[in-house]
């Protein structure tokens, strides 16, 4: 699959909460970092923080733009909240080897009534 298409698939996966079918998308090793947050690092370890997340927020991904360039997608999204973002995608041979991803924690965690860490 090219970048855009492993990106529409993602998406896909994503609003299904299909944590199986989403970890099929990486590497062994890829990385997953959420700029907010520490990077993910390994399949496994990827797959763990997806049950996670899926388990405290009703997360839902509406593409707004998908570029390509190369090995290379960018996914511009928003949530039926109001929250926006953007998703960098490194896919080679088909899937994913880094994704880096940019939004704001902070409407995330107040949106979906999550307690706001204090430290």
């Amino acid at each position: 699959m090219k970048p855009r298409e492993v990106v529409h698939k993602f998406v896909d996966l994503f609003n299904n909460k299909d944590i199986v079918g989403l970890t099929a998308l990486y590497h062994d090793d890829a990385i997953n970092h959420q700029v907010a947050n520490e990077p993910v690092v390994g399949k496994k370890a990827i797959h763990k923080m997806f049950e996670h997340e899926f388990a405290i927020a009703n997360m839902v991904c509406i593409v707004e733009n998908i570029f390509e360039d190369g090995e290379w997608a960018i996914l511009e999204w928003k949530d039926p909240l109001g929250l926006r973002g953007c998703g960098f995608f490194h896919v080679v041979n088909g899937k994913i080897k880094l994704q880096r991803g940019y939004w704001d924690k902070l409407s995330f965690l107040k949106q979906h009534n999550i307690p706001i860490p204090t430290e």
